[in-house]
């Protein structure tokens, strides 16, 4: 009997026993360190945001990370994009990483928008052809076309924040990383980029989101991790990660 050929599940995302450690200074003023310094005390101590982690996520998975503030989740997203590098451990992704972290990083104020377009869409790994593919679509998304030759110091926080967004959304991406992005910006505009990640789950792309908005997170992810002072603590359907934040 001839049955149908699986594809099979590949992981997207590889956390491995990763650990991730700041150094907090406790010295606000020389003379706070003066001070320190005289009664022979340290002005800064060690903190381990991540303390071993590991996670797998496969391809096509919708997962929230979800936990408290300070538990590490942004930290976590920050990793799997490469912002950061962890100091134990290590982190592999598979395929082009897109993240919605520090939307609108690699804006130069100076320039106009179109040719921030170009700028920060270079940054996140675009080729000068998809770019040139993709430009009307992403002026169209942000609804700012007639602001998009003026210099984006001139943006209101919000015309910033729509351009920036649209840049990184229409990314040719495999991975999406989510934090808190949708706090911002009026209502029909955080519909429309509901839709967009609806879109991008429909096309099976991988998407992880850190998030307080427990209605976003039911709407997009199937799968809760749940992220307690560096150490993950629930692992499972979203439901269970929402009820064990909510408790």
């Amino acid at each position: 009997m001839t049955g149908k050929t699986m594809t099979p599940v590949r992981p997207s995302i590889i956390v491995d026993g990763v650990h991730k450690r700041f150094t907090l200074n406790h010295a606000f003023s020389l003379k706070d360190t003066v001070v320190a310094w005289v009664r022979g005390r340290s002005t800064s101590s060690s903190f381990e945001a991540l303390k071993g982690l590991d996670l797998v996520i496969d391809e096509g998975e919708s997962v929230a990370i979800l936990g408290l503030n300070g538990s590490g989740k942004s930290t976590l997203l920050k990793l799997i994009s490469g912002v950061m590098q962890p100091d134990e451990g290590q982190v592999l992704t598979r395929g082009r990483v897109a993240g919605l972290i520090e939307v609108g990083a690699g804006f130069h104020p100076e320039l106009s928008g179109r040719e921030n377009v170009f700028l920060n869409a270079a940054i996140l790994g675009m080729s000068r052809k998809e770019i040139e593919a993709r430009y009307d679509e992403i002026v169209a998304f942000s609804e700012i076309e007639e602001f998009i030759d003026q210099e984006v110091k001139h943006y209101s926080s919000g015309m910033f924040m729509r351009l920036a967004f649209s840049v990184a959304i229409h990314v040719e991406l495999d991975i999406l990383l989510v934090d808190e992005i949708l706090s911002v910006g009026d209502a029909p505009f955080r519909e429309k980029c509901r839709q967009k990640f609806a879109e991008l789950i429909q096309a099976r792309k991988t998407l992880v989101v850190v998030s307080h908005d427990m209605e976003m997170v039911r709407e997009l992810c199937t799968r809760g991790v749940v992220i307690n002072k560096g150490e993950m603590i629930y692992d499972g359907p979203v439901e269970g990660a929402i009820a064990l934040v909510e408790s």
